[in-house]
């Protein structure tokens, strides 16, 4: 381990302010070496933790933390916070199971005012936390820490807007790591350290005095920078920011503490409304690995410290992920009516694989879920075939949108939702759980789920041909069970699911992803002398009727199994059977869902065994209502 002997002498921030500047510079070149070697063990987001280095050190040595909140936009740059404020012993078990979380997250640490993994929160957060100090609460000031690409998203301004007609003390800090700056230390550190030395004025005399005191080509260059974020030069009417009734500062070197420290020092001491500070960073800074990554190390796996090679997995299948994309450029390549958006997420979704083929039909709408839904709408409603592609937990800000703009209208957008069920290291924040439940609830709209990868590429053939309204397809994060892919998938007769395995005592009706546990829960109750019957659902809406009804004829017990939560599959195999009274015959009905609550991060394997949803607990359900008994089993199937 790198010795770290000025983060030895940090137990609590308040140390940080009995710092010298000198001192605190040293402290953040320890705290990034800590991240480096923690995140080597761990994987994580390593790039977007080491852009915030030098900032997490200012906001610490200059607020009054945790009396003064601190709120971190999207949270998966907290990394040097949560080793700032005494989690550093516990860095070896971020993201890991029982460990911390790859997130900020209220109930780990006071130093966590407000928990965030999806984007463009901040602001709002740190906007209640500044009225609830007004309102007499034992709170001080506010910060929010948001990123450019969080920004993008329509809540941000809203909460801005809300912000400044309140002109409440408020501090936004625009972490922007798009644009780099990097002025000679001299004269910008000259300047902004006379800045807090002075005499107090008011924040918006400090804003434009800023660029003013500047040698010229920096002057410029300054200004140029302000105009991309603002809209207007210095010294204009109406720029964005301040047309909403913030002071502006900036930008300034998000890595420079000489820089950071007096710029922060002096907005805590005169700002009486709302400041937005526009702090340029590097992502990845200091770590050339990271650095020089085409994602700049956004999320790492395991890797070499000394060399930023990351360790290789096990050969396995190809991803979900990977299926869904090569598929949706077959479809493409094949109509020129495909095309596809996605939000900030075209590596994520696997629509970088069509965007490198046909660029002009693939729309990255940035971190804005709501406007990618209705501009897909628009689209299908000229004609194209669009897909939305958006993970499950993100598809839920976009609700609203599907339900009044694309189902009311009846409007064949084809939502490709990835990450549906549990994901491992990301935990609940970022888990698919819900996405059943709130689309099946919509009229007019068809949900489906893939068993397997074959059956995902099937679902996009079906999505790609199917124009009669808004359908659905979901699919979870990783690999799962080898499967032979066809050249291109079929076409599936919508609301029509496919028997697997024939038996006669018990059946089991999969929906989704699960279908490989499901397969070896059959494996263990065959063991046992039991027949059991194994179909795939494939839809949720319209359900295929007459193959369950078949099931509960044959069979002692129905048990169906999803990986999603309450209210979603098997709620509806269950209104539908109620309605046609066929709840009260000899066949048992069961259905397994996540559990209601919500599951911490571990291994994808452990959280569906935390949430009863094994082989062993589908057979044992099975077996239960069926009334038999389960014997011992030793070993999985």
């Amino acid at each position: 381990m790198t010795p770290t002997p000025f983060l030895d002498r940090v137990t609590d921030t308040a140390d940080l302010r009995q710092m010298t500047d000198a001192a605190l510079a040293g402290v953040a070149a320890d705290v990034r070496n800590s991240v480096i070697e923690s995140v080597a063990v761990t994987g994580g987001h390593l790039g977007s933790s080491l852009g915030v280095v030098e900032l997490a050190v200012a906001i610490h040595a200059v607020f009054d933390t945790p009396r003064d909140k601190l709120v971190w936009d999207v949270g998966h740059q907290c990394y040097p916070h949560k080793i700032l404020t005494g989690r550093r012993d516990r860095m070896l078990t971020l993201r890991q199971e029982g460990g911390l979380s790859g997130f900020t997250k209220r109930s780990e640490s006071v130093f966590d005012p407000f928990g965030a993994a999806h984007s463009s929160t901040s602001i709002s957060a740190a906007l209640g936390f500044a009225v609830g100090r007004d309102l007499g609460m034992d709170t001080g000031d506010a910060i929010a820490v948001i990123g450019d690409g969080a920004i993008s998203a329509g809540m941000a301004y809203e909460a801005m807007n809300n912000a400044g007609a309140e002109g409440r003390r408020l501090f936004v800090i625009l972490n922007d790591n798009e644009m780099s700056i990097a002025p000679p230390v001299g004269a910008m550190s000259k300047y902004l350290s006379s800045l807090y030395a002075g005499p107090l004025g008011q924040m918006h005399r400090m804003a434009e005095g800023f660029e003013a005191a500047l040698p010229g080509p920096l002057r410029d260059h300054a200004r140029r920078a302000r105009q991309l974020v603002t809209g207007v030069a210095a010294g204009g009417q109406g720029s964005l920011f301040e047309a909403l009734g913030f002071s502006y500062i900036g930008p300034i070197d998000g890595h420079d503490l000489t820089q950071l420290l007096p710029v922060l020092r002096a907005a805590r001491t005169r700002a009486t409304g709302p400041v937005l500070i526009h702090v340029c960073t590097v992502k990845g800074k200091g770590y050339a690995p990271a650095e020089t990554a085409s994602d700049r190390g956004h999320g790492v796996g395991k890797f070499d410290p000394a060399t930023g090679v990351q360790a290789k997995g096990k050969p396995a299948p190809k991803s979900y992920t990977q299926v869904f994309g090569e598929a949706l450029l077959g479809e493409a390549t094949r109509d020129p009516r495909v095309v596809a958006v996605t939000a900030a997420m075209p590596g994520g979704t696997g629509v970088d694989i069509m965007q490198a083929r046909f660029p002009g039909r693939v729309f990255d709408v940035g971190i804005a879920e709501q406007h990618g839904v209705t501009f897909a709408a628009g689209m299908a409603a000229s004609g194209l075939r669009p897909f939305a592609a958006i993970y499950s937990t993100f598809l839920q800000r976009g609700y609203d949108q599907i339900v009044h703009d694309v189902a009311l209208q009846n409007l064949p957008v084809r939502f490709a939702i990835d990450r549906a069920g549990l994901v491992g290291q990301d935990g609940a924040t970022h888990a698919g759980a819900f996405d059943v439940g709130f689309l099946t609830a919509l009229p007019n709209m068809v949900v489906m789920a893939a068993g397997d990868a074959a059956e995902l590429q099937h679902m996009v053939r079906t999505a790609a041909d199917h124009d009669a309204g808004p359908i659905a397809f979901r699919y979870p994060r990783g690999a799962g069970d080898a499967v032979t892919l066809p050249e291109r998938g079929e076409i599936i007769a919508i609301g029509k699911g496919r028997v697997l395995v024939e038996g006669s005592d018990v059946a089991i009706l999969s929906f989704g992803a699960h279908l490989g546990e499901c397969r070896r829960a059959c494996a263990l109750m065959t063991a046992q002398g039991v027949t059991p019957t194994l179909a795939d659902a494939r839809f949720a809406k319209p359900l295929d009727r007459d193959l369950i009804r078949q099931l509960l004829r044959h069979h002692k017990a129905l048990i169906c199994v999803e990986q999603g939560s309450r209210g979603g599959f098997g709620a509806m195999v269950l209104h539908d059977l109620a309605n046609d009274g066929l709840l009260d015959g000899r066949c048992q009905v069961r259905t397994m869902t996540l559990p209601d609550r919500y599951i911490d991060q571990a291994s994808p394997e452990a959280m569906y065994a935390e949430a009863g949803l094994t082989a062993v607990d589908i057979a044992a359900t099975a077996l239960e209502a069926a009334g038999l008994r389960m014997k011992p089993v030793m070993g999985l199937a």
